[in-house]
């Protein structure tokens, strides 16, 4: 076990060392996650030893961090749903048309109906919710419980985890269902890096369901926990995957394949390609602790991304370079990034939202925090009117690197202006529908 600048503790999970700046450069650890391990009797560990999911969640509550974290969370939750912007103010017409129902998403909402068959009447119940239910926006990505959504998949008996499963693997494309998968089963081989399996497995999240799968009316699911957070909608002719939170720790896994690693390649293809003056736009922070930040940028729980839980109205001004300024080779690249944020979208689905992309690229920044050759870690975001997107390389949570590194990452998409959870679809179905 190795331990990296142990800074001050805040509540024994997170330091100040992952929010202090440090005038020196954050080196990349030269050594395997294997070598950040806790030993199994160290106390970080061995005190949850044992305990299920809500008393685990019990005991990390009683932290006054948590505590505190918890009830800002729950204070952007109370407000109304705006949706990120760069401003405060929405920009309209950037969605286009959702269009009327076409079909597209039959088999999804044919495995929906066998998913609340094999259910009881009472746990159906907590399964279903209105499509417009506040539920939507009360994901969150801690192993810790936090709201309670619909039904625990390791609560459930295996047929109707099955059935479950089914319907997130008939909405998703087979690319996009492999990435959450492989997510939800690294959580589980975290459980059992740590001996913590009744804590963290590949079962340990929440799915809801939202309105009525049965006929041409709005619908959707959502999947949360861990390292894990999807929220699917169909409206019309649309599919909405968003938000959506997918990290990973420890992320380059010597058992299961990368989830990251041809986006973080291309990532640093495209920063490594920018000319001095690009680099002089793009590059906002020379380090993912660039003392330089202001006073907030970094968060002990978030630290640089900026769209994860709770953050549906943030204010997020653009940063970094307009697309405009880069080579077409290197518009390319960046295009390629967002394709993959956007992998688990049905392929036809994917397009359409791919030409969203396309036609606000006059709108389209890219934002850098780090060096630019892959030797340290990172953070990138890249933001328009209708997408942002983000890759954060974090410290250690149950490894113990104390600096941020590749062994722990966070990627977050959002639809800026009001169209996370399909919102600016449903008030253009609402309205030609007569649902107000």
């Amino acid at each position: 076990m190795t331990h990296q600048s142990q800074g001050e503790d805040i509540d024994g999970f997170f330091t100040t060392a992952r929010t202090s700046g440090r005038d020196t450069a954050v080196e990349l650890p030269t050594d395997g996650y294997q070598n950040y391990l806790f030993d199994l009797d160290d106390p970080q560990v061995a005190a949850y030893r044992g305990m299920t999911y809500e008393e685990f969640t019990r005991d990390r509550q009683s932290a006054q961090f948590l505590r505190d974290l918890l009830d800002y969370w729950d204070s952007q939750l109370a407000e109304p749903f705006v949706g990120i912007t760069t401003d405060g103010s929405v920009r309209g017409g950037v969605y286009g048309s959702a269009g009327e129902y076409d079909g597209s998403d039959q088999a999804a909402r044919a495995a929906a109906r066998t998913a609340l068959t094999v259910l009881d009447d009472g746990v159906r119940e907590r399964f279903e919710h209105p499509i417009d239910a506040q539920e939507w926006r009360s994901w969150s990505n801690p192993e810790f419980v936090f709201h309670r959504n619909g039904l625990r998949l390791e609560d459930l008996p295996g047929d109707q985890v099955d059935a479950i499963l089914a319907m997130v693997q008939a909405s998703l494309s087979p690319a996009g269902y492999e990435r959450v998968i492989g997510a939800m089963d690294l959580n589980g081989y975290l459980g059992e890096l740590t001996g913590l399996p009744t804590i963290m497995n590949n079962r340990s999240y929440w799915v809801s369901l939202f309105g009525d799968p049965t006929g041409e009316n709005p619908w959707g699911w959502q999947l949360f926990g861990h390292h894990v957070a999807v929220n699917c909608i169909w409206v019309g002719g649309r599919c909405v995957i968003a938000p959506v939170f997918i990290g990973a720790e420890p992320a380059l896994s010597d058992v299961y394949p990368p989830l990251f690693a041809a986006r973080e390649q291309t990532a640093i293809e495209l920063a490594s390609s920018l000319t001095p003056q690009q680099r002089a736009r793009a590059v906002v922070y020379n380090s993912v602790l660039d003392p330089a930040m202001p006073e907030g940028r970094l968060h002990p729980a978030d630290e640089r991304h900026v769209g994860g839980a709770f953050r549906d109205n943030r204010v997020v001004p653009y940063e970094g370079i307009p697309a405009g300024e880069l080579t077409s080779e290197q518009q390319a690249l960046l295009r390629s990034i967002v394709e993959d944020f956007q992998l688990l979208l049905p392929e036809d689905q994917r397009a359409l939202t791919m030409a969203d992309y396309d036609a606000q690229l006059g709108d389209t920044w890219f934002s850098w925090y780090g060096a630019t050759d892959g030797s340290q870690p990172f953070y990138l975001r890249i933001q328009s009117p209708v997408v942002l997107a983000e890759l954060d390389h974090h410290a250690g949570v149950w490894l113990t690197n104390r600096l941020p590194a590749r062994f722990h990452v966070h990627t977050t998409l959002r639809l800026p202006n009001g169209n996370d959870y399909g919102r600016a679809y449903l008030a253009e179905w609402d309205e030609q529908h007569d649902r107000r």
